[in-house]
């Protein structure tokens, strides 16, 4: 198994507060922080997603998205919670619930990672293979600095 950590910041303890990945990765919180996503790039190559409970313990694990073709790796979310992941066919759109609502080819390349940016949050950077790519969209970018 291999490990997801917490950092205590005012202690500086690292406690273990997930144990059963395969190859956990990419990570993100909900707009709201209650829900906090994890991608695991080993097998079965899915996401899965957990309750927050008093800021600091992951728990109730259950699967939020099986991404095909490929594994999901790096993700972000949006300011209405949905998750833009990366995929071997390009960027994979999820809603809150589960449900794929729609994808962003990348032609003949993997994607890697994704990222939100710009003055407000609309463009979607996307890191494949080869390539950068961007994309402007109406969605706006959920994370913080």
């Amino acid at each position: 198994a291999n490990y997801v950590f917490r950092l205590d910041p005012d202690s500086g303890d690292l406690e273990v507060v997930g144990d059963d990945f395969d190859m956990p990765n990419g990570l993100c919180f909900s707009p709201d922080e209650s829900l906090m996503y994890i991608s695991d790039t080993g097998e079965p190559g899915h996401i899965r997603v957990f309750d927050v409970a008093d800021g600091r313990r992951l728990t109730n694990s259950r699967v939020f998205a099986v991404v095909r073709p490929g594994k999901p790796d790096g993700f972000r979310c949006d300011v209405n919670g949905n998750i833009f992941t990366s995929a071997w066919d390009g960027i994979q759109v999820y809603s809150p619930q589960g449900e794929l609502l729609g994808k962003i080819l990348v032609p003949e390349e993997r994607t890697a990672n994704c990222c939100f940016g710009g003055p407000d949050k609309h463009r979607l950077y996307i890191a494949a293979d080869h390539s950068m790519y961007s994309i402007v969209l109406n969605a706006q970018g959920g994370q913080t600095p």
